[in-house]
């Protein structure tokens, strides 16, 4: 019922050279990305087919974007879903690939994009469908929706929430050495320097995508500074000078210290091999990384916010566009009904690592993936009872040029260690977007 779809050679040979030229620029060195899977031209769409694009390629996600698969081909038997994927974390290449496509007038019937500002990527009032009068709204909380419109409208349908700061623990490390979960940053050096002299890696990490090590810093920045003024970060009333800034490049630094050498090499769940080979006591990661562990069958895991960020929820959401001029929009508009539905968001959030974008899904859902039961059952209470903030390194708090910006610069600071330098650059690049003085 389903099949893969490959992209144009050319296209990708072209993109893949944009980036290679771009990091050779100085401003822009980071880690080169996995490039996108391209080997046959891509095959004209025929209409009893829908074509669903995403960068979900592996593990939980891609096991949970097929139970939805199922349940959508449960409803539409005549319908062929063509699971069109790039390789790649966070999206990097299949986002490229994407504006490419909607600029030459090629687009999917349905795409994968964060909920929040990454839309603007895609000029949706260009290229993409309002759907705000498509579907009932009202099922989502209130704080998702702020998420989800943009220029007055709503512009992709919500599958999920997900927590990007999450410390994940090896239980059997920690109970073996005798010791506690850091809840501070002065537990976290504590209990890092007991795994050190033991001969176990504190945190492992992979930076080999180039967003990873943002990701975690987010968690960090939320940590040092509080929810209202992280959140003042991406509107301007917290400005990139504060010391929590200065306390949050600090911290990162320190943990840098304390993760495998290898990190540049790694992508995020290839320095997760190191955690379920108990080689690594601590993974500071997205809550995909809950899905990702069952579909490794790995369940000897323990978790709680990155270290001084307690009650502090940083936030995205994973939704489907509908481009104007999709080749089969009327099944496209099916997709989202049945991403819209209580049945679809139950069938993949288990497997995904996530809890429902809906206020109304069951809990007991969530039993059929017993790996991730007890984490999803606790984020969920978390996400009613925490601080939500939003994720940067997901599209969710800023535009897409500064969100890359901001990796960019990031990942420099991993190489370089100038926490002034670093706090610096951080502050021009808030003017550059037009959000700071």
């Amino acid at each position: 019922m389903f099949k893969t779809k490959y992209w144009y050679m050319l296209i990708v040979l072209l993109i893949t050279a944009a980036l290679l030229l771009a990091a050779c620029q100085p401003a822009a060195e980071e880690p080169a990305a996995e490039e996108p899977v391209a080997e046959e031209p891509a095959e004209e769409m025929g209409p009893n087919e829908m074509e669903i694009f995403s960068w979900w390629t592996a593990g939980g996600e891609a096991e949970g974007l097929n139970a939805m698969f199922e349940v959508f081909s449960a409803q539409y038997p005549d319908v062929e879903i063509v699971n069109a994927t790039v390789a790649g974390g966070a999206g990097t290449n299949a986002k490229a690939v994407l504006a490419t496509r909607l600029h030459g007038g090629d687009p999917p019937d349905s795409f994968q994009v964060h909920a929040g500002l990454e839309v603007e990527k895609y000029e949706p009032a260009t290229y993409l469908e309002p759907i705000e009068d498509m579907f009932d709204f009202s099922v989502f909380p209130a704080d998702l929706l702020t998420l989800l419109e943009y220029e007055g409208h709503v512009w992709s349908m919500p599958v999920n929430i997900h927590r990007s700061n999450v410390l994940w623990t090896n239980t059997k490390l920690f109970e073996e050495y005798g010791l506690d979960v850091p809840m501070t940053e002065e537990d976290f050096y504590a209990v890092s320097d007991a795994f050190v002299a033991e001969g176990i890696i504190p945190v492992t990490m992979g930076t080999k995508d180039g967003w990873e090590a943002a990701h975690v810093f987010e968690g960090i920045l939320s940590a040092t500074l509080g929810a209202d003024a992280y959140r003042g970060l991406w509107n301007g009333d917290t400005p990139w000078t504060d010391p929590g800034v200065t306390a949050a490049l600090e911290y990162f630094n320190a943990i840098m210290g304390y993760v495998n050498e290898d990190h540049s090499a790694l992508t995020w769940d290839g320095a997760g091999e190191y955690f379920i080979e108990d080689k690594a006591a601590m993974m500071i990661m997205g809550d995909w990384t809950a899905g990702w562990f069952a579909s490794k069958e790995y369940g000897e895991y323990g978790w709680s916010a990155t270290p001084g960020s307690n009650g502090i929820f940083v936030g995205l959401s994973d939704s489907f566009s509908l481009p104007k001029g999709a080749p089969n929009a009327e099944n496209a508009e099916a997709w989202l009904g049945v991403a819209h539905s209580k049945e679809g968001q139950e069938a993949f959030n288990p497997k995904k690592g996530s809890i429902c974008a809906r206020t109304d899904c069951d809990n007991d859902a969530f039993k059929v993936v017993p790996e991730t039961y007890d984490y999803l059952t606790s984020a969920a209470e978390d996400w009613a009872s925490d601080a939500i903030v939003p994720s940067v390194v997901h599209g969710a708090a800023s535009y897409e040029s500064w969100a890359t910006d901001f990796k960019d610069t990031i990942s420099l600071f991993v190489a370089s260690g100038d926490v002034a330098g670093t706090q610096e650059a951080l502050q021009g690049l808030c003017v550059d977007a037009g959000v700071c003085n």
